[in-house]
């Protein structure tokens, strides 16, 4: 059976066994992922409910993938900027693809209502009033 799932913003077409590069996910090396954006799935010719299959993965290293190198040159004005990167990546190797169970989203308990809040919230209180400000008394005058 093969699946197309969606990971890290690109799309992937694997079976059970295959090993596969994707960005990179949270786990260490050992570890087991399920992929839960299943796009299509099917076996030979046919297509099967892409919504009720899952697809697991075990993380095999968590890697770094080739250099790219960024060069750039502005002709003769002496510019020259050389910079690399190496983008993060895991390693993963695809145990199953079947139909089985999906995790369920947890259900989110409701906000509770307005005549319940004011129930629970205490009743806030005034605030006390200030003393008024003190006058500064006149300076004397020094004439001698």
């Amino acid at each position: 059976m093969f699946a197309v799932v969606r990971t890290g913003g690109k799309q992937y077409r694997v079976a059970a066994g295959d090993k596969i590069a994707v960005e990179k996910l949270a786990g260490e090396a050992g570890d087991t992922v399920t992929l839960g954006d299943v796009l299509i799935a099917g076996e030979g010719e046919s297509l099967a409910d892409a919504s009720k299959v899952t697809v697991s993965a075990e993380i095999i290293a968590q890697a770094k993938s080739e250099k790219v190198l960024v060069f750039k040159k502005r002709r003769r004005h002496n510019y020259r900027r050389k910079n690399g990167h190496r983008q993060q990546m895991t390693l993963l190797r695809i145990t199953d693809v079947g139909e089985g169970k999906k995790a369920a989203a947890p259900k989110k308990e409701a906000a509770p209502k307005a005549a319940d809040a004011e129930v629970e919230a205490p009743a806030k209180k005034a605030p006390a009033k200030k003393a008024p400000a003190k006058k500064a008394a006149p300076k004397a005058d020094e004439t001698k």
